[in-house]
């Protein structure tokens, strides 16, 4: 048998010895604080912030606003180019100076002339007709004298319902035309209102997503909006967690425009639906603390704090087994029965005490 030479004999032993303490290395039970969470991921978004849309197609003419600016409800925006609906005002102004009731009132009165002309024919026709009758009945006169007056009335009496359905008519079809043609020119005017994008609501001008000259069309954002002083926390739970939160939680927040700071928020609001492409809901949470400055769509991290024990029996996570055994030192398997869990450390409420000493099942 060849002997090592001392030096390396030595080597060797003090490694296997350094070997064998460290895999026989046991730890034993802590009190410590523990806070359950669940994780979420998400962004910083502005209270009420939207992207704003045009609703037309066209050309940007002029832009309005810069970025920074504070805006109110109805501030213009962009104003966005189209001659063809300008013509279409134009035109619909024209028709309706041409339909109003006013601009036809010759063509009435012309009708009225003839109404007020059919009623006084009526009316002497109708008087000759009854001083015939009674002419008639002294035996003055003939029955063809008679027929002739009785039929010139009726003629009368029918022209007269012709002349007045006339002018009926005509008053009712000027009436629709002018009501008509002002309508078309309330519409063209809003649709080329329309043409001047504004603000849904109060707040400032975060990003302008559009520059003077450039299309624009229904499907893409024109600008970013929300309130000027306000941010909230929009966080991404998956499905899994969503049963243990709730509003009113406390929240622990990180970003990594703040490395190494903490940040303190509230769960506000849940969102009921379930995002079916990433499994997740979306929940709103509102700073306690927040940093001096903060950006729309800054990234963050965040745990949502379900429970917290100031002083409680832990061992590291990583010594369960089967998340529910340890092992003991003279590699006893022991079942025990844990409480709360954070990503280090766990709660053992029963199955070891304080003196027990536990080996890594790892090693």
């Amino acid at each position: 048998m060849k002997l090592l030479p001392f030096p390396a004999f030595l080597f060797y032993s003090l490694l296997y010895f350094c070997s064998c303490s460290e895999k026989n290395k046991t730890i034993q039970p802590t009190v410590q604080g523990i806070t359950e969470s669940v994780y979420a991921s998400g962004t910083i978004k502005t209270r009420n912030q939207y992207q704003l849309y045009s609703t037309v197609n066209g050309i940007i003419e002029e832009v309005l606003v810069k970025e920074g600016d504070l805006v109110k409800k109805g501030s213009p925006i962009y104003k966005i180019n189209n001659e063809l609906v300008r013509l279409n005002t134009e035109n619909a102004a024209l028709s309706a100076s041409y339909a109003a009731e006013e601009n036809n009132r010759n063509r009435l009165n012309e009708l009225k002339a003839s109404l007020d002309f059919s009623k006084s024919k009526f009316k002497t026709d109708s008087s000759l007709f009854k001083r015939q009758q009674e002419l008639w009945s002294q035996g003055i006169g003939t029955r063809n004298e008679l027929e002739q007056r009785e039929l010139a009335m009726e003629n009368a009496a029918s022209n007269l319902e012709i002349a007045h359905r006339k002018y009926e008519e005509l008053e009712r079809q000027i009436r629709f035309n002018s009501q008509q043609a002002k309508k078309s020119l309330e519409i063209s005017r809003t649709q080329q209102n329309d043409f001047t994008i504004k603000s849904e609501s109060d707040g400032k001008i975060y990003k302008l997503l559009k520059e003077k000259g450039e299309t624009v069309n229904l499907q893409q954002p024109i600008a970013t909006i929300g309130d000027a002083g306000e941010f909230i926390l929009e966080l991404l739970v998956d499905e899994y967690d969503i049963a243990r939160i709730k509003e009113g939680q406390k929240i622990i927040v990180q970003m990594d425009s703040y490395k190494g700071k903490i940040y303190k928020a509230t769960l506000t609001r849940i969102d009921p639906i379930m995002d079916e492409r990433t499994r997740s809901f979306l929940v709103e949470a509102s700073f306690i603390n927040a940093p001096d400055k903060l950006y729309p769509n800054l990234s963050a991290e965040a745990n949502i704090v379900i429970q917290t024990k100031e002083k409680t029996i832990t061992i590291p996570r990583n010594y369960l087994v089967q998340d529910s055994f340890v092992l003991l030192e003279n590699k006893e398997k022991r079942k025990v029965k844990t409480g709360l869990k954070d990503y280090q450390i766990v709660e053992i409420l029963d199955g070891i005490s304080m003196s027990d000493k536990l080996l890594d099942p790892l090693k």
